[in-house]
């Protein structure tokens, strides 16, 4: 039997780099400086664990998916932080700077203090407290 795939990398491609780093910058991750023929098109994120968090460009996206097109890929990458208070902090500084709110802080059902704010690319960034137990509710499935 085949091992099960394990979650290892995140693949945003973007058509703005320097923005994008600007922005991943400034909501807190560590992007190192890379190779200058490499620097508007393949950067790195320094993220704690084995995940991997790539930003390509729509021309190096065209190298190793040769049926990308703009706007064929979605997803929502979801931050954790340490407080309630720290959703709300980096939602209005990044709304603050220009960076589209998406969805305000909430408190989510499943107990956390939610937030989306979207990248200059459109991707929607989350942004979540710790679960806290005393805050879950129900909360019926859609449809």
């Amino acid at each position: 039997m085949t091992a099960k795939p394990v979650f290892n990398q995140v693949n945003l491609v973007v058509t703005d780099m320097a923005a994008t780093v600007s922005f991943y910058r400034r909501l807190g991750l560590t992007i190192p400086d890379t190779e200058p023929g490499w620097e508007s098109h393949h950067r790195s994120a320094e993220i704690a664990g084995d995940i991997d968090l790539d930003f390509d460009s729509v021309e190096f996206a065209r190298v190793w998916d040769e049926g990308y097109s703009i706007g064929s890929h979605a997803a929502v990458l979801s931050f954790h932080v340490d407080s309630r208070e720290a959703v709300d902090e980096i939602y209005v500084d990044l709304t603050r700077a220009g960076y589209i709110g998406e969805q305000t802080p909430y408190d989510a059902f499943w107990g956390a203090r939610y937030a989306i704010v979207k990248d200059p690319d459109g991707n929607s960034v989350g942004i979540m407290s710790p679960v806290d137990p005393d805050r879950k509710r129900m909360q019926q499935p859609p449809g």
